[in-house]
């Protein structure tokens, strides 16, 4: 209407049945039985028309006026959708674990009608007796019951159940849904029919079971018995072996050798499990073998995160420098110096070995996997993205034995947003480039003895077994260890697995790192902003008078835009989702510009500064937009975005434009863009030489002439309020300061180094974009600041 997009929904005047079983707890068998009824009538439509619910609960039936109406459809659209429409083939694992049919669990690929069969038996049984078929603890326990055990007859727990809606009942909860009701209708008829029963009633306890004949009854006893003695026969020729003891140990690391703060993965265990290397003091490798007491630094690995062992065990991989332009280098453990295998824009999440002559590697934070010879050479992307689910990168892989497949972490948020509870664990079919999603999880390691040991958003180890071969899960996830650690931001997890099946874990808070906010004069003097002001920051940005900073903070309940009143004012939150990220301010200083990644393809909101409204969408657009920043001048909005796998820069008037004008778009990573205080210069960072540097190009007309402003690397580039000078970050974790000459053409003058951000506020390997800010004199920077870890590292093996 008029251009807007509304979606109308009828109003339900009443309650859900779990609000009407709370207060009631058993409800009578005739309005249990005329609710299941009516909600088998509405799902026997659905499955006529190929939509599979996949979610029935009390929570989804809505009481209106005394009749049930079966709500939120959502996850059965959603699934269909991401699936292309093959809602049965997705093998996704959805639903709520006491209503959830074995299959579902089970995260079979094929789900059927049955399976809502089974869900709406499970609300019955529940309707009935005032609890579900199964319960337990745990959702892993839950789902272990619903995979092998059988639920207590109804007319054990409510004798007054008539004998056909037990039978029914009976009959919607068989583990085989070849065994269930065909069809809700069906369920619904047993229901009504006073006649129906199964075959196995007798078993049931339903009422005429006492008239079983003597004889029988005299008969049990020695079946019994018979069969104990049976059992105990085969049991004494067959009984394994007792299962080894688990040893599970704290590594205490010397005092001057211990592990560092860092956003990725810092430890390595050799395949045979008798050696360690870690990331250590100076971000620095260190070999721990398991007969020595001291570890030994490796020389020549300054700088390095993320190793990783070669398959015969003889070299270690790591990657170095900084992420997202960082190398991928190999050190031999016999003796001798790193050799570079790759430089071409190294991301942070995760590298690994292969068995076929690779080394796969994340790609600096976008896209999928990326592969290149494990003696150096050109390197090759591997595999694609599914933008219908909202995948955004591929990361952390782990090569499988068998040589055709690879574990990896699929992410949905941008760079710098691994770690979420919107992570899957996948598999990579590296003969078809096809990948499948396996298990929610944010870092996953493949076990010799068939298992995926996977690590789950809030820090719970998790294993479940896996056929390598046809790329499957083939039984139910179990939980192993709780607390460990899964660092905000990078999703990186000190795991690490071997082929003898020695585990290396660290333990930790999900959250991983604190932070606080400060300012740094130009000669690297820091001082505090609000000494009792600490959380997991993320990107910020400073109002124009400075007297507010819009700043981006992750929590339990998501990510947020909060606003903070300087210096020690009180701080409010502005919005109220999970995933708001990369705040800017409007030059006038009175809203403020976000990303929202709530859907696959994340918009532009603009909200006030005082929190006075509810944030309104600005831009969408058909590709996932990211970073984006006004002009001074307010009439232009330049913004990044997503074109798997590049990234491009775009510009838009809005009011005035209803296209965006693409300014940076080529087969390079191109971002962080902003214009000059003046209109006429965009300045941004682009990957075209094979590591991010800083470039200059005119604004609008960008195809007029290109400055390269940085050589030894450049990243988080901005320009000072005057437009007389250009700030970026260099390839050496320097703040570096560049005048910019007066004139018609755009020059630069001398560049030089301000100080060290890893010296002065400890960012090495933890960076983000937008991590600092200027103040409006130019001659200070606001800046996240690294505190550490919230609770030191517990190395346990």
């Amino acid at each position: 209407a008029d251009s807007f997009l509304y979606y109308v929904m009828p109003f339900i005047d009443g309650e859900t049945l779990r609000e009407k079983l709370d207060r009631e707890t058993q409800l009578s068998i005739e309005d249990a039985v005329k609710i299941t009824t009516e909600v088998a009538d509405a799902l026997h439509y659905a499955h006529g028309e190929g939509v599979i619910h996949r979610d029935i609960k009390p929570e989804n039936i809505l009481i209106h006026n005394g009749r049930p109406m079966v709500a939120d459809f959502g996850i059965a659209l959603a699934v269909s959708a991401a699936a292309g429409g093959r809602m049965t083939e997705t093998g996704l694992s959805l639903g709520t674990p006491h209503y959830m049919s074995p299959e579902q669990a089970t995260a079979e690929k094929e789900i059927t009608a049955r399976s809502d069969v089974y869900s709406l038996g499970a609300m019955l049984y529940e309707m009935l007796t005032g609890d579900p078929p199964h319960i337990g603890s745990s959702a892993q326990q839950i789902i272990m019951k619903i995979v092998t055990d059988e639920a207590r007859p109804v007319t054990e727990l409510r004798k007054s159940v008539p004998p056909n809606v037990a039978a029914a009942t009976v009959k919607a909860l068989e583990k085989l849904p070849a065994d269930r009701f065909h069809s809700a209708n069906a369920f619904a008829e047993g229901l009504a029919d006073a006649s129906f029963t199964v075959p196995t009633m007798g078993a049931l306890g339903a009422p005429g079971s006492d008239r079983t004949d003597w004889r029988q009854r005299a008969a049990l006893p020695a079946l019994v018995l018979a069969g104990a003695l049976l059992v105990t026969t085969v049991w004494a020729l067959t009984r394994p072996s007792p299962a080894a003891l688990v040893s599970r140990y704290q590594v205490q690391l010397a005092d001057d050798q211990g592990l560092p703060s860092s956003n990725w993965s810092r430890v390595a265990v050799s395949p045979d499990g008798s050696r360690l290397v870690y990331v250590g003091p100076e971000s620095r490798l260190y070999l721990q073998t398991r007969d020595q007491l001291q570890a030994t630094e490796l020389p020549g690995t300054d700088d390095a995160w993320n190793p990783f062992f070669s398959r015969d065990g003889t070299k270690v991989g790591f990657m170095a420098g900084i992420a997202g332009s960082g190398e991928i280098k190999a050190v031999p453990l016999a003796g001798g110096p790193p050799v570079t295998v790759t430089d071409s824009s190294v991301g942070g999440p995760g590298a690994t070995w292969g068995y076929d002559g690779f080394i796969y590697y994340d790609h600096s934070g976008v896209g999928p996997l990326r592969r290149v010879p494990v003696t150096g050479g050109p390197s090759e992307w591997i595999g694609t993205l599914d933008s219908a689910s909202g995948e955004m990168q591929h990361v952390w892989p782990d090569a499988l034995p068998n040589g055709r497949g690879m574990l990896m972490t699929i992410s949905r948020g941008a760079p710098g947003e691994q770690g979420a509870d919107t992570d899957d664990i996948g598999v990579l079919d590296l003969t078809t480039g096809e990948h499948r999603v396996l298990v929610r999880g944010v870092y996953a390691r493949y076990a010799a003895s068939g298992h995926i040991v996977y690590v789950t958003a809030d820090g719970v180890l998790m294993g479940v077994p896996f056929d390598q071969d046809r790329f499957e899960l083939t039984g139910t996830p179990v939980a192993l260890v709780e607390g460990i650690g899964v660092r905000s931001g990078g999703g990186g997890v000190d795991m690490a697995l071997s082929e003898t099946g020695t585990l290396w874990y660290a333990t930790g808070t999900a959250s991983g790192l604190q932070r606080e906010i400060v300012w740094v004069s130009r000669d690297g003097e820091v001082s505090e902003v609000d000494s009792g002001w600490i959380e997991d920051f993320g990107p910020l940005a400073l109002s124009p008078d400075a007297t507010r900073l819009a700043i981006q903070i992750r929590k339990d309940d998501g990510i947020n835009i909060w606003v903070k009143q300087l210096d020690r004012g009180p701080l409010s939150k502005l919005t109220f989702e999970r995933a708001n990220i990369l705040p800017s301010w409007h030059p006038d200083g009175r809203n403020v510009l976000f990303t929202s990644a709530l859907a696959n393809q994340a918009a532009l909101y603009t909200v006030r500064g005082d929190g006075g409204a509810l944030p309104v969408v600005l831009l969408a657009a058909e590709r996932r937009i990211d970073l984006a920043r006004w002009a001074p001048d307010g009439q232009w909005l330049v913004f990044q975005t997503f074109a798997r796998p590049t990234r491009d820069i775009f510009g838009i008037r809005p009011g005035v434009d209803s296209v965006p004008t693409p300014l940076v778009a080529t087969e390079f990573i191109e971002g962080q863009a902003s214009v000059s205080p003046d209109g006429r210069w965009l300045l941004y960072t682009s990957d075209q030489t094979g590591r991010f540097e800083v470039y200059v190009r005119p604004f609008p007309n960008t195809l007029e002439s290109l400055h390269q402003i940085s050589t030894d690397g450049g990243t988080n580039s901005r320009w000072s309020h005057s437009g007389r000078e250009i700030f970026y970050e260099n390839g050496n974790d320097e703040m570096v300061q560049v005048e910019v000459l007066s004139g018609e053409s755009f020059a630069v003058g001398e560049q030089r180094v301000l100080f060290s951000l890893e010296g002065v506020v400890g960012l090495r390997s933890t960076r983000v974009v937008s991590r600092w800010d200027l103040s409006p004199d130019d001659q200070r920077f606001i800046v996240v600041r690294n505190r550490g870890e919230q609770r030191p590292s517990t190395l346990v093996v």
